[in-house]
């Protein structure tokens, strides 16, 4: 898999731009504030419709514009691809794969798939779990489109439970539609629960060998799966995860009520990373949390290239 060429207009800093790549590897170097990560932020998004560096769409428009274009060509599955997205201030995205419209920004990753490496990267071991959660949510909705719709739909229900929860004070109706919002959050969050532990298995073993040979074998690497309390076993098939996580919401019904916030779901997921036993969100010295993060986004370039045959366009920044 690789990026032959990549076509920028209104893309942060770049107002036009044309860029050829060498096949193999390729080194972009510069002055600070030149770009460089933009390029690799662009090429990131033409692979899963999404940037770790940008809240929204918005932010990847460029001052000065309205909108904004980006387009690659790829040679992935031994054909050609050309993948292009269209951003607008006051309009929804398009996304193209071969001229023909995508629904989802998952299609994007059937031609396209990028681990991206980068000096943030190291929050995913010193920050909260919800980088983490952004971790395994980058990296399964490239790998697997089922993950990508589910994720979408558990989000757009959470958003809404967490309306309900917040106005049902004064609008006492709106409990009425609790329970078909509550069912989605189940149905999807079963299936996110599934992909997560099947990915985080192999992810365990792979990031393990990769973290031993950095480390000259001197530190052993453990790597986690925490999810819903009452799920007793996340491999389960989404089935039994929907009775489980049924359960579990129906005990948190009350709570939830007084809170006005949803505390329940696989939207509190997290990651256990540790090394020689210990916690390395809290014990890891910089080195060990560089080594860390680096053997994950291996792992996840390995699992990728395990799946598809063909290895991602690997990106590494600074």
């Amino acid at each position: 898999m690789r990026i032959d060429g990549l076509s920028l207009e209104s893309f942060r800093n770049y107002r036009r731009q044309e860029l050829s790549f060498d096949p193999d590897c390729n080194v972009i170097f510069g002055d600070n504030a030149q770009g460089k990560t933009n390029l690799l932020e662009a090429i990131q998004y033409l692979s899963c419709g999404a940037s770790d560096r940008a809240k929204s769409d918005r932010e990847l428009i460029a001052f000065s514009a309205e909108r904004a274009a980006l387009s690659g060509e790829i040679f992935s599955r031994n054909r050609e691809f050309v993948l292009r997205a269209e951003l607008d201030r006051r309009k929804r995205r398009k996304l193209w794969v071969n001229r023909v419209p995508a629904k989802t920004a998952a299609e994007l990753s059937g031609g396209l798939q990028t681990v991206f490496f980068c000096p943030e990267d190291l929050l995913l071991i010193r920050d909260g779990a919800a980088a983490r959660r952004r971790f395994l949510d980058a990296a399964l909705c490239q790998l697997r489109p089922r993950y990508a719709a589910a994720l979408a739909s558990y989000r757009r229900a959470y958003v809404h439970k967490t309306r309900i929860l917040r106005d049902c004070d004064q609008q006492p109706g709106l409990l009425q539609t609790l329970p078909e919002f509550n069912e989605r959050l189940v149905q999807c969050g079963a299936v996110l629960i599934h992909y997560r532990a099947q990915f985080v298995e192999r992810l365990a073993d792979i990031a393990a060998a990769n973290h031993a040979d950095c480390s000259g074998g001197r530190e052993c690497l453990k790597v986690s799966y925490q999810t819903v309390s009452s799920v007793q076993e996340p491999l389960a098939e989404p089935a039994i995860l929907v009775r489980q996580l049924r359960a579990h919401m129906e005990e948190h019904k009350c709570a939830e009520l007084g809170s006005r916030l949803c505390l329940s779901g696989p939207h509190k997921d997290d990651l256990l990373v540790e090394i020689d036993g210990r916690d390395a969100k809290t014990y890891c010295s910089q080195g060990q949390t560089r080594t860390a993060a680096l053997s994950l986004k291996l792992a996840e370039r390995e699992i990728y290239k395990n799946a598809s045959g063909e290895a991602p366009v690997l990106l590494l920044d600074d």
